[in-house]
């Protein structure tokens, strides 16, 4: 069925205009002013509202196996907890473990995202290091559609990707096109300081942000960011979440490297007092890494975003509830890590950003979809609206509001680190492949209608670059 979004204004990165939008087959086929409605079409109004490219989450775990449990958000809760904020894609990530087939890991991510509601990709992590990883390398760019490879470099004794690993990896990487993102932390001085924490007596969660201060991570930064710029292949920080790790951005940036920053929402807005609450299942819940911070970060984060040092913003959504989380209730170290966000992503975003003056309409449609789509190698089929793009689209109120809770949320945790927060500007509407997955609070998801999105390289990176291919380097980003 065909569907007709009539009388809303249209933005995307670039621009802001009235027009219809109308769909058809899964994708846009006619965007214009005052178009006719096709016949049999769904009559969708949009009168005073925004329509917007579906949301790009490109940073969650939907049931991860992590610090012996498994997340409690699995690919439907997710992707339909997705979808009723208004985000109809994810890339979640392949994370095998020490020594394990990297292609089997794989295989097995995607049998369990074949329930996703949504829309989906994968980066795939690399944890160990031989020529069989490297072959499956190839392999995922060549005949699967992955073009962006995870480095943790925290997480000792598990998945931690030494310089060694980094090396061989980054290096494969710029031979096949595909780019590099790492999670920066130094991790021997993580598994230093928490031993220290421990000594002392410190045991409860108040122990997480002490054992990961800001210099932790933004030497692990500057380490990977300088190991890229030497192996010259483009280089994707997750979770920026300091001021420290920014600097070393901007500078590599000014510098004229190929650097992108992520941001979660939730680094934006929580600081790190949440993990001197007197309740320990309360702080326990805000354990994640990187940790939040100070306040003073959050400045600095949102000065990344506006100035364009910083280009996507991400939840690392990675759900455990209070039993789960209550493993570590005598030693931080043992709290799995992680949090919610997938739902209030672009609800916070808005509120704090184009609510404040903070950002403007096309900076929010930039950082939650447009740049993802442009890093990734998935615009214009995602992150804009435009005639042959996918049908991912939301009808955004801006005078609509809600509150945040736990109680009536769609993310499968008990928790939710914005409870009571109300937010002005909210989807009405969410369309995924053309058809209305939630409206005026319903959600209509169906299980397993999610596609695989295969993302190309940018084959190779730097021949693109030199010949001005349509998969040129992915720094087209809107601010």
């Amino acid at each position: 069925m065909s569907l007709h979004i009539k009388g809303g204004t249209v933005v995307t990165a670039e621009k802001s205009v009235r027009a219809d939008v109308i769909t058809d087959g899964g994708s846009i086929v006619a965007v214009g002013e005052a178009l006719e409605t096709p016949g049999g079409a769904q009559v969708i109004d949009a009168g005073g509202c925004y329509v917007m490219p579906g949301g790009i989450d490109p940073h969650t775990h939907m049931e991860l196996p992590f610090m012996g449990t498994v997340a409690s958000e699995d690919f439907f809760t997710g992707t339909t907890a997705g979808v009723a904020g208004g985000t109809t894609m994810i890339i979640d990530f392949v994370i095998p473990g020490p020594q394990q087939d990297i292609m089997e890991a794989y295989h097995t991510w995607r049998g369990w995202a074949e329930k996703s509601a949504a829309d989906y990709s994968f980066h795939v992590a690399i944890t160990w290091w031989d020529e069989t990883v490297k072959k499956a390398m190839q392999t995922l760019t060549e005949d699967y559609g992955v073009n962006s490879f995870k480095h943790f470099m925290a997480y000792k004794g598990a998945i931690m990707a030494d310089d060694e690993i980094l090396v061989n990896s980054f290096n494969q990487a710029r031979e096949l096109g595909a780019i590099c993102t790492v999670h920066a932390e130094n991790g021997e001085l993580v598994f230093h300081l928490q031993q220290e924490m421990l000594k002392k007596g410190i045991t409860g969660p108040e122990g997480h942000p002490l054992s990961r201060p800001p210099a932790v991570e933004g030497e692990a930064a500057d380490r990977a960011i300088r190991i890229a710029q030497v192996l010259d292949v483009p280089l994707y920080v997750v979770h920026t979440s300091c001021e420290d790790a920014l600097k070393a951005i901007t500078r590599a940036r000014h510098e004229g490297q190929r650097v992108f920053g992520e941001v979660l929402a939730g680094h934006l807005l929580v600081d790190d007092s949440v993990y001197r609450n007197p309740d320990p299942d309360f702080a326990a819940h805000h354990v994640m890494s990187p940790p939040f911070r100070p306040k003073h970060h959050q400045e600095a984060l949102w000065r990344g975003l506006q100035s364009g040092m910083l280009q996507t913003t991400a939840t690392d959504h990675c759900c455990f509830c209070t039993p789960q989380k209550q493993a570590g209730k005598d030693n931080f170290t043992l709290i799995p890590n992680g949090t919610g966000g997938v739902e209030d992503r672009m609800h916070v975003l808005w509120t704090h950003g184009v609510g404040t003056g903070r950002l403007t309409m096309n900076e929010f449609v930039a950082i939650t979809s447009a740049n993802a789509a442009k890093i990734f190698n998935i615009y214009p089929r995602k992150g804009t609206v435009e005639v042959g793009a996918d049908a991912d689209l939301v009808v955004w109120d801006p005078e609509k509001e809600r509150t945040i809770s736990k109680d009536t949320h769609h993310q499968n945790i008990d928790f939710n680190i914005f409870e009571g927060m109300t937010v002005k500007g909210i989807n009405v509407v969410t369309v995924s492949q053309g058809n209305v997955v939630y409206k005026d609070g319903e959600v209509k998801t169906i299980r397993g209608a999610g596609r695989y999105i295969n993302r190309p390289t940018f084959a190779p990176y730097y021949d693109a670059m030199k010949i001005g291919h349509k998969n040129n380097a992915p720094t087209a980003v809107s601010r």
